[in-house]
């Protein structure tokens, strides 16, 4: 995944020239449209910097929302106030992505101006990946750069589309980020290599499990889908959420496990309650004696020990999932003791990853700044299928580092 970034070509190959940039700027909101969170806009603020003072003309563009056609409250023109406040400098906020006016607008940008055009999922052709719309939206740029790796797993136009039809296409330096975090820890990890796995079904995780199966030292297995693994074992679990349909691929990776002499950690004990509600009474059972009428929600304090002492054998750790109910009060003990461990490891050394949305929005709700991490990836959807170890659209379309620099410009049409 050695893509050719936006530091490879040098910042006096930009000047002068319309750079497109592909940014993720899909911000959580209030009632009232304000940002709730700008992490992501933050995040992309390295990018824009360099481009802006090599004396690009930057063009933004980006989703917001689901969209069913244009909609107000979907507008990304309080993303660009944010951000003007940001840079410190004004950004041109154009109220469509394509057309006439938005190309006059972008022609009359002078070098180290920063514009960004309006929700680009307003024109369903984006998601259809649509290639009159790629054509439109490449006759406002010379260079494409994609930096949104929170998007990569999308083929759509403005994610994969231009690139068939503008060169070079390169990563940005979040995207580059990412991409050196996430592949140095599966391809060379320094080891022991730990991945934690949570979540709810076993049936979105299977491709993560058997590719990180063939990597890892030590898997931690969590969350609901720990309920499959423990019933395959042959344990009863209650009212605790099963994928009866997975217990083969449950038995059979437990199998493989121990063949690989990987370390497979299930819970040994969970915190359980008669339903899914906050305030309601809890107990903590071992997982050989879940009551019938209980359903498991957490970890247990013995599990958690037991994860510690796991995990701190490991010099590199990936973790993906929560470990139970986070959202609820009750059940976030198991979650929050994994991110206090995380951060104690990564003070002392060990490199660590935190990927997917769900063990992000974990973090944010215990407001600990990603910064006492390794690495927090800023794709839920990229990160997992990158896991998983499918080839990311977004990623895949950008030019290679091995390949020689591409003469500027917009490329023929292709069938």
């Amino acid at each position: 995944m050695a893509k050719k970034t936006i530091a490879h070509v040098g910042p006096e190959f930009f000047k002068g020239n319309r750079v497109l940039v592909r940014v993720d700027f899909n911000v959580p909101q209030n009632e009232d449209c304000s940002i709730s969170d700008d992490s992501r806009i933050r995040a992309a603020l390295p990018t824009i910097e360099f481009l802006r003072k090599a004396g690009a003309k930057v063009v933004l563009v980006s989703h917001l929302g689901r969209p069913k056609g244009v909609s107000e409250k979907l507008s990304l023109k309080p993303v660009a106030e944010r951000l003007t406040e940001l840079l410190k400098s004004p950004v041109l906020f154009m109220t469509d992505c394509i057309g006439p006016e938005v190309k006059a607008s972008v022609q009359g940008l002078n070098n180290g101006d920063v514009c960004l055009l309006e929700n680009v999922r307003f024109h369903p052709e984006e998601e259809k990946n649509d290639a009159e719309f790629c054509q439109q939206l490449t006759t406002l740029a010379d260079v494409y750069v994609n930096d949104a790796f929170g998007t990569a797993h999308r083929a759509h136009s403005s994610t994969e589309g231009v690139s068939r039809y503008i060169r070079p296409a390169l990563a940005g330096l979040l995207m580059d980020k990412e991409l050196r975090a996430l592949g140095n820890a599966l391809e060379k990890p320094e080891r022991p290599f730990a991945c934690v796995i949570g979540g709810a079904k076993v049936s979105s995780k299977i491709g993560v499990l058997e590719n990180l199966l063939s990597k890892v030292d030590i898997l931690v297995i969590g969350g609901a889908m720990a309920f499959s693994f423990l019933k395959a074992e042959g344990k009863q679990v209650g009212r605790s959420l099963v994928e009866n349909d997975r217990l083969d691929f449950c038995k059979q990776l437990m199998a493989k496990a121990k063949e690989k002499s990987v370390k497979l950690v299930l819970p040994v004990d969970v915190v359980c309650a008669t339903e899914m509600k906050p305030g309601v009474v809890t107990a903590i059972h071992s997982v050989d004696s879940i009551p019938a009428d209980l359903i498991g929600l957490d970890i247990g304090p013995k599990t958690i020990d037991l994860i510690n002492e796991a995990l701190a054998q490991a010099k590199t750790i990936v973790w993906n999932g929560p470990l139970g109910v986070f959202e609820m009060k009750g059940f976030e003990r198991g979650t929050h003791a994994l991110i206090r461990t995380l951060i104690d490891l990564t003070a002392a050394g060990v490199t660590t990853i935190v990927g997917g949305g769900d063990s992000v929005a974990a973090i944010e709700a215990k407001e600990v700044s990603p910064e006492q991490f390794s690495h927090v990836s800023t794709g839920g959807g990229a990160s997992l299928e990158y896991l998983e170890g499918l080839e990311l659209p977004g990623v895949a379309c950008l030019d290679d580092h091995r390949e020689p620099s591409v003469l500027v410009g917009r490329m023929p049409p292709q069938d």
